[in-house]
């Protein structure tokens, strides 16, 4: 057997050829816009249903102020919050921005709210 080095002609590595990068403008979204996008509440299509029959009204000043709550909530784990209102009750995914049902404070003094893991009660 022979213990001698012998010279290797074609190194592996110098066979690879690199690849170009391509540049890409980012988007030409600001962070105030992307900020906004993902902190905006959005009401489902069963929320919006119970929301008319009800006859329930948030102004928007209350919605804001919803909105910042779910975003404080948002911080601290919560997944499904329940927003109690003057008027309203709402369940809240609070991951996804979304109101998920909605109903007038009087009938939400009878129900037994489930699978919830935060409450946020507004004035």
């Amino acid at each position: 057997m022979d213990h001698r080095i012998y010279q290797i002609q074609n190194h592996p590595l110098s066979l690879q050829t690199r690849k170009k990068v391509q540049h890409t403008e980012p988007p030409k979204i600001s962070f105030k816009e992307t900020l906004e996008n993902e902190t905006s509440l959005v009401i489902s299509k069963h929320a919006q249903k119970r929301l008319d029959e009800r006859n329930i009204n948030i102004q928007d000043s209350k919605w804001k102020e919803i909105q910042m709550k779910i975003t404080e909530a948002k911080t601290k784990g919560i997944r499904d919050s329940l927003v109690v209102t003057n008027n309203a009750a709402l369940i809240v995914n609070v991951p996804n921005n979304t109101v998920i049902t909605a109903m007038n404070r009087d009938e939400a003094n009878s129900q037994i709210f489930t699978n919830i893991n935060g409450t946020i009660i507004l004035d």
